[in-house]
């Protein structure tokens, strides 16, 4: 796998944590222990995308 491909990879994750969140965060009765460990998992994919970056 490429450098780009694992980039646009790790930003599709990224972008699928973000919409799981959302839906999460509507629905009635959201489960906020799931929230909690999505935001935590997308802030990990986000640190790994910043270093790459660099």
């Amino acid at each position: 796998m490429s450098m780009n491909q694992h980039v646009t990879s790790l930003s599709a994750k990224h972008a699928q944590l973000e919409n799981r969140i959302t839906r999460e965060s509507v629905r009635p009765a959201p489960d906020w222990q799931l929230v909690h460990q999505l935001k935590k998992e997308k802030l990990r994919l986000k640190d790994t995308l910043e270093r790459i970056a660099q």
